[in-house]
Protein backbone atom coordinates (compact mmCIF):
# COMPACT_ATOMS: atom_id res chain seq x y z
CA UNK A 1 0.00 0.00 0.00
CA UNK A 2 1.64 3.84 -1.07
CA UNK A 3 1.84 5.81 1.27
CA UNK A 4 -1.27 8.59 0.40
CA UNK A 5 -3.34 5.38 0.63
CA UNK A 6 -2.21 4.07 3.94
CA UNK A 7 -4.52 4.03 6.85
CA UNK A 8 -3.61 6.45 10.11
CA UNK A 9 -6.44 5.83 12.83
CA UNK A 10 -5.42 6.77 16.13
CA UNK A 11 -5.85 5.48 19.53
CA UNK A 12 -8.50 7.79 20.66
CA UNK A 13 -10.70 6.59 17.43
CA UNK A 14 -10.36 3.29 18.23
CA UNK A 15 -11.42 3.56 21.39
CA UNK A 16 -14.46 5.49 20.24
CA UNK A 17 -15.34 2.91 18.28
CA UNK A 18 -14.51 0.20 20.06
CA UNK A 19 -16.97 1.74 22.92
CA UNK A 20 -19.37 2.07 19.86
CA UNK A 21 -19.31 -1.26 19.14
CA UNK A 22 -19.51 -2.66 23.22
CA UNK A 23 -22.73 -0.71 23.38
CA UNK A 24 -24.37 -2.03 20.36
CA UNK A 25 -23.16 -5.29 20.68
CA UNK A 26 -26.50 -6.92 22.33
CA UNK A 27 -28.38 -5.19 19.48
CA UNK A 28 -29.60 -7.61 16.92
CA UNK A 29 -29.31 -6.00 13.40
CA UNK A 30 -26.50 -3.12 14.90
CA UNK A 31 -24.18 -3.48 11.57
CA UNK A 32 -26.08 -0.23 10.07
CA UNK A 33 -25.76 1.58 13.32
CA UNK A 34 -21.86 0.29 13.76
CA UNK A 35 -21.07 1.89 10.09
CA UNK A 36 -22.40 4.85 10.05
CA UNK A 37 -20.79 5.77 13.47
CA UNK A 38 -17.65 4.29 12.12
CA UNK A 39 -17.84 6.43 9.41
CA UNK A 40 -18.91 9.43 10.96
CA UNK A 41 -15.52 8.80 13.46
CA UNK A 42 -13.15 7.86 10.66
CA UNK A 43 -14.78 10.08 8.04
CA UNK A 44 -14.59 6.49 5.56
CA UNK A 45 -14.62 2.66 5.90
CA UNK A 46 -11.18 1.52 5.35
CA UNK A 47 -10.26 -2.41 5.15
CA UNK A 48 -8.76 -2.05 8.69
CA UNK A 49 -11.88 -0.21 10.22
CA UNK A 50 -14.10 -2.92 8.87
CA UNK A 51 -11.96 -5.61 10.50
CA UNK A 52 -12.17 -3.59 13.90
CA UNK A 53 -16.05 -3.88 13.49
CA UNK A 54 -16.62 -7.39 12.02
CA UNK A 55 -14.16 -8.54 15.24
CA UNK A 56 -15.75 -6.75 17.43
CA UNK A 57 -19.15 -7.98 16.92
CA UNK A 58 -18.16 -11.66 15.78
CA UNK A 59 -19.52 -11.43 12.32
CA UNK A 60 -17.67 -12.08 9.09
CA UNK A 61 -15.22 -9.54 7.21
CA UNK A 62 -17.37 -10.44 3.74
CA UNK A 63 -20.57 -9.60 6.00
CA UNK A 64 -19.71 -5.99 6.83
CA UNK A 65 -18.08 -5.27 3.70
CA UNK A 66 -21.05 -6.19 1.67
CA UNK A 67 -23.26 -3.78 3.77
CA UNK A 68 -20.28 -1.08 3.56
CA UNK A 69 -20.48 -1.26 -0.41
CA UNK A 70 -24.20 -1.85 -0.97
CA UNK A 71 -25.33 1.24 0.29
CA UNK A 72 -24.00 4.70 -1.11
CA UNK A 73 -23.99 6.27 2.10
CA UNK A 74 -20.87 4.58 3.13
CA UNK A 75 -17.31 5.43 1.58
CA UNK A 76 -14.21 2.74 1.37
CA UNK A 77 -11.97 5.92 0.63
CA UNK A 78 -11.16 9.12 2.19
CA UNK A 79 -12.91 12.32 1.76
CA UNK A 80 -11.27 15.88 0.96
CA UNK A 81 -11.76 18.32 3.54
CA UNK A 82 -13.88 19.63 1.20
CA UNK A 83 -16.42 17.65 -0.58
CA UNK A 84 -18.04 18.22 -4.22
CA UNK A 85 -21.37 16.60 -4.94
CA UNK A 86 -22.79 17.45 -8.27
CA UNK A 87 -26.56 16.26 -9.08
CA UNK A 88 -26.53 14.23 -12.27
CA UNK A 89 -30.78 14.34 -11.21
CA UNK A 90 -32.95 14.34 -14.11
CA UNK A 91 -33.05 17.89 -14.00
CA UNK A 92 -29.59 18.95 -13.70
CA UNK A 93 -28.86 16.44 -16.38
CA UNK A 94 -30.91 18.00 -19.05
CA UNK A 95 -29.44 21.19 -17.82
CA UNK A 96 -25.83 20.32 -18.64
CA UNK A 97 -24.48 19.18 -15.06
CA UNK A 98 -22.42 16.39 -16.92
CA UNK A 99 -20.38 19.12 -18.34
CA UNK A 100 -20.16 20.98 -14.83
CA UNK A 101 -18.73 17.33 -13.50
CA UNK A 102 -16.39 17.25 -16.21
CA UNK A 103 -15.01 20.84 -15.35
CA UNK A 104 -14.66 20.04 -11.86
CA UNK A 105 -12.83 16.93 -13.20
CA UNK A 106 -10.56 18.71 -15.30
CA UNK A 107 -9.84 22.12 -12.55
CA UNK A 108 -8.60 19.63 -9.70
CA UNK A 109 -7.22 16.80 -12.25
CA UNK A 110 -9.19 13.68 -10.40
CA UNK A 111 -12.33 11.93 -11.37
CA UNK A 112 -15.17 11.15 -9.61
CA UNK A 113 -15.19 9.34 -6.67
CA UNK A 114 -11.31 10.48 -6.34
CA UNK A 115 -9.85 12.69 -3.88
CA UNK A 116 -6.95 15.11 -4.58
CA UNK A 117 -3.33 14.08 -3.62
CA UNK A 118 -3.51 16.90 -1.15
CA UNK A 119 -6.49 15.68 0.87
CA UNK A 120 -8.64 19.33 -0.31
CA UNK A 121 -10.81 17.97 -2.67
CA UNK A 122 -13.38 14.85 -3.41
CA UNK A 123 -15.67 14.52 -6.08
CA UNK A 124 -18.74 12.74 -6.20
CA UNK A 125 -21.86 12.48 -7.71
CA UNK A 126 -25.47 12.58 -6.37
CA UNK A 127 -29.17 11.94 -8.06
CA UNK A 128 -31.02 15.07 -6.51
CA UNK A 129 -30.34 17.28 -3.95
CA UNK A 130 -33.54 19.13 -3.87
CA UNK A 131 -32.43 22.04 -5.75
CA UNK A 132 -34.05 21.45 -9.27
CA UNK A 133 -35.17 24.85 -10.09
CA UNK A 134 -31.44 26.08 -9.75
CA UNK A 135 -30.20 23.33 -12.39
CA UNK A 136 -27.19 22.30 -13.10
CA UNK A 137 -26.20 22.22 -9.04
CA UNK A 138 -23.45 20.81 -7.14
CA UNK A 139 -22.45 21.49 -3.32
CA UNK A 140 -19.28 21.81 -1.77
CA UNK A 141 -19.55 21.01 1.32
CA UNK A 142 -23.06 22.38 3.05
CA UNK A 143 -23.17 25.61 0.59
CA UNK A 144 -25.17 24.77 -3.05
CA UNK A 145 -24.10 26.68 -6.11
CA UNK A 146 -27.10 26.44 -8.68
CA UNK A 147 -27.54 27.48 -11.90
CA UNK A 148 -23.89 26.75 -13.17
CA UNK A 149 -21.84 26.79 -15.98
CA UNK A 150 -19.04 25.11 -16.80
CA UNK A 151 -16.94 28.42 -16.96
CA UNK A 152 -17.89 29.51 -12.97
CA UNK A 153 -16.42 26.38 -11.76
CA UNK A 154 -12.76 27.73 -11.98
CA UNK A 155 -14.22 30.63 -9.97
CA UNK A 156 -15.74 29.14 -7.22
CA UNK A 157 -13.31 26.26 -6.75
CA UNK A 158 -10.63 29.14 -5.73
CA UNK A 159 -12.77 30.46 -3.19
CA UNK A 160 -11.69 27.01 -1.34
CA UNK A 161 -8.49 26.93 -2.70
CA UNK A 162 -6.93 29.74 -0.42
CA UNK A 163 -3.43 30.47 -1.14
CA UNK A 164 -2.64 27.06 -3.17
CA UNK A 165 -3.46 28.49 -6.13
Amino acid sequence: MDKKSAFHGTAEQRARLTAVIEESRSTPGCLMHVLQEAQGIYGYLPIEVQTIIAEGLGISLSEVYGVATFYSQFSLKPKGKHRISVCLGTACYVKGSDKILAEVEKQLGIKCGECTEDGMFSIDSCRCVGACGLAPVMMIDEEVYGRLKPESVKEILDKYRGDKK
